[in-house]
């Protein structure tokens, strides 16, 4: 197995174009309707990976769902997308679900119904991760996955002892601190969040700082993605600021998951024939690594869906059209 994914796995109920939200005892009409998608970083990065060209059968998704039809939907599209599924199925909650209202000009407003994802066992993790030995584990939605929360460290430091490249996305954690990611940070090779989970976690307003924090708890790269402003990265050498393309945005539901496996595709084709480390890349493969996942979100943004517009396809015409002058004039690399 190539990469293994683990996390959250939701239903997203998407009204996007939306003129407004309503007042209470107000109907409003969705203009473009309200779509049934897969959400949650497990399975947005599972299905994004195989969009991106990942061999069939090389990525599977672990996740907790309800004994619902939601569930059997998750698991069905996973399976048409050719991913291998190891779904624990829970009775003590029903597959998580996510409204999400996105009014045009404005950032979506999200629902949640956490639901299974709480439920998510530890070592039902671990015997994937045993039975699969990945090139590269990811773990989506630390935060909402309460079980696991409680034991990512060991999960990621079996990882890790494997052989494993590690790559954790968290969410802002429910009912808890962030105490479980910062006692992880040394079983990380690669830590993606957003700028106001970056300021969350370390204190520090600007996003270069509260990066460079956090790379110095112990992770190899951290990865601060700001949206339309692009993303940060920290390595033990260097800083490296890289603005974002330039495309309509239609709808930005897992933007940041798409963001994940583009740089995990990159990854692959430089260390999965040759088994190289991630502190082996030099700072023009890093980059190269980087613009191929800002390219997959970009693609993600362009229509309505978590994964809808992540193709290969999509990928490297941004890429072709825009990439080059990125890295030439908007990249800015500083050496620590």
């Amino acid at each position: 197995m190539l990469v293994t994914c683990a996390g959250i796995l939701v239903v997203d109920l998407i009204a996007a174009h939306l003129p407004k939200v309503s007042s209470p005892g107000e109907l409003t009409y969705a203009p473009r309707g309200i779509e049934m998608h897969m959400g949650g970083h497990c399975g947005n990065v599972s299905i994004d990976l195989r969009k991106l060209g990942v061999q069939e059968g090389q990525v599977s998704a672990t996740g907790a769902v309800g004994e619902d039809i939601f569930g059997e939907f998750l698991n069905g599209l996973l399976r048409e997308n050719g991913i291998v599924t190891h779904l624990q199925k829970v009775s003590e909650a029903g597959t998580s679900k996510d409204l999400i209202l996105v009014v045009t000009g404005e950032d979506r407003r999200f629902h949640v119904d956490i639901g299974a994802n709480m439920y998510l066992n530890p070592e039902y993790v671990l015997k994937v991760l045993e039975e699969e030995n990945p090139r590269i584990f990811y773990a989506g939605g630390v935060g909402f996955t309460g079980k696991l929360d409680e034991h990512l460290s060991m999960v990621l430091r079996k990882a890790h002892e494997m052989g494993c490249i590690t790559f954790v996305d968290p969410v802002t954690p429910y009912m808890r601190g962030w105490d479980f990611i910062i006692s992880s940070m040394k079983w990380i090779d690669i830590f993606h969040c957003n700028g106001d989970e970056a300021k969350e976690i370390t204190g520090k307003e600007k996003p270069r700082e509260a990066a460079i924090s956090l790379r110095k708890k112990g992770a190899g790269i951290i990865i601060v993605s700001l949206g339309e402003k692009g993303l940060i990265a920290v390595t033990e050498k260097a800083v490296f600021e890289m603005p974002a393309f330039r495309v309509p945005i239609v709808d930005p539901t897992g933007a940041g998951d798409a963001l994940c496996a583009g740089i995990i595709n990159g990854l692959l084709e430089i260390t999965a024939q040759n088994k190289r480390e991630i502190s082996d890349l030099s700072e023009k493969e890093l980059a190269n690594v980087l613009l191929k996942g800002e390219a997959a979100g970009a693609a993600c943004v362009t229509m309505v869906g978590t994964t809808t517009a992540v193709t290969k396809e999509n990928v490297t015409r941004i890429l072709n059209k825009q990439g080059e002058e990125l890295i030439s004039h908007g990249l800015k690399i500083r050496f620590l």
